[in-house]
């Protein structure tokens, strides 16, 4: 096989055409989605949250109340922790808005430019599990081999992975103040 351009190319003999060495299978209408949520730590990767509806604002305070906000008192009995969000429209809610702002003293919301995958750590991590996935053979068939494939991918994600994304954000920072708000190495 010969991938080029977003098209296979097959070569065989006249005799092998229906071998299964010679065929590619493809999905139809596009197959499907799954929809999770992740967090991390400096110390350790977070669980994945899959998400059965629509995101919006209260799936997002749903997850934030039900899911973080136990998982941050755990981590941080004493307050301490900071929580990242890049506000989209649902992160910046008035509903959400006013859970963070009842519990800041739990958690500290790091204000956060909207879509700057420079300073967004998890983007990179995502980036890890999508690396991940691509490279099964066979590829995920259904939407139940796909979430769990993801979990998989993300389990496997070594400390060292994360750690140094945490360390990194001094230098991305530095970079995209360099920079002026534009493009970066990261």
């Amino acid at each position: 096989m010969n991938h080029a351009e977003g098209r296979v190319r097959i070569w065989r003999k006249r005799h092998e055409s229906m071998h299964p060495t010679c065929m590619s299978t493809t999905l139809q209408a596009g197959g499907g989605s799954v929809m999770v949520w992740g967090m991390f730590s400096w110390h350790e990767l977070g669980p994945l949250i899959r998400v059965e509806q629509r995101l919006n604002s209260t799936t997002y305070l749903s997850i934030i109340a039900d899911q973080v906000h136990p998982i941050m008192l755990m981590a941080y009995p004493n307050g301490g922790g900071f929580f990242q969000q890049d506000n989209v429209p649902c992160h910046g809610a008035h509903i959400v808005q006013e859970l963070f702002q009842e519990h800041e003293g739990d958690v500290t919301l790091l204000r956060w430019p909207p879509q700057s995958p420079d300073l967004n750590p998890m983007e990179h991590l995502w980036d890890e599990v999508k690396r991940a996935i691509r490279q099964l053979v066979p590829q995920p068939s259904n939407l139940t081999e796909l979430d769990s494939a993801i979990h998989q991918a993300w389990c496997q994600i070594p400390h060292i992975t994360f750690q140094h994304l945490v360390e990194s954000m001094p230098r991305r920072i530095t970079a995209v103040l360099k920079a002026k708000g534009g493009p970066t190495k990261y």
